[in-house]
């Protein structure tokens, strides 16, 4: 299964995105989205996951745009492995009570670290309570896409990728791994990672490589 991401600002072209894939994310930290916007999105019968990075927003208006997401329906909140404890837990019981399953996630923009350091990490993520972990990391190496990958031996939910140019090739390979679902861009809009590719042709690769 394929997730398109989508940082788009314009509410029209956001919900245009919307209308190919099974799943997409929903980047509230690039949306710019009103409350009103946002509860129109994800009022949608669309899984949806709801991704309030940290950076533009404080941590209370984040737990606010994460929650009003939650609310009108996201599938998944996605909150990052280094997020205050007390930030993780509000939204988390509240996630809990409105039936949307957590996601909690590990980037690394610089380089993929020693696979024991990421197999901990993983674990972490599931000992914090996450229905699904994340793991993304740039790709320097093409071993570097081996450690990521070597992570579906465990069990788990769980999205592992790498980013970057040479981990493309990751974002092709999880979905056959047991990958929750992988990530590409919007057809049209801008890609919201390094490495992400456009969802028709990362589509196209996959129904390629089941043909085979």
């Amino acid at each position: 299964m394929i997730c398109v991401s989508i940082g788009e600002k314009n509410l029209e072209i956001c919900l245009a995105y919307l209308e190919k894939p099974e799943i997409a994310e929903i980047r509230l930290d690039l949306t710019e989205f009103s409350d009103a916007e946002t509860e129109q999105v994800f009022a949608l019968k669309k899984k949806l996951i709801a991704t309030c990075r940290p950076g533009k927003y404080s941590d209370d208006q984040r737990t606010h745009r994460l929650k009003t997401a939650i609310k009108a329906g996201a599938s998944i909140v996605d909150i990052e492995y280094e997020s205050p404890v007390a930030y993780r837990k509000e939204l988390m019981e509240y996630a809990r009570e409105c039936h949307c399953d957590v996601m909690i996630s590990y980037h690394n923009f610089e380089y993929t670290p020693p696979l024991q350091d990421l197999e901990k990490i993983m674990q972490d993520c599931f000992d914090m309570g996450a229905n699904i972990a994340k793991i993304a990391t740039m790709v320097n190496m093409n071993r570097d896409n081996s450690k990521i990958l070597s992570l579906y031996k465990a069990p788990g939910r769980l999205v592992a990728i790498g980013m970057g140019e040479l981990g493309i090739i990751s974002r092709i390979v999880a979905p056959f791994l047991g990958a929750e679902f992988t990530y590409a861009s919007p057809d049209e809009g801008e890609p919201t990672a390094p490495g992400q590719i456009r969802f028709s042709r990362l589509n196209d690769f996959i129904m390629k490589i089941q043909e085979i």
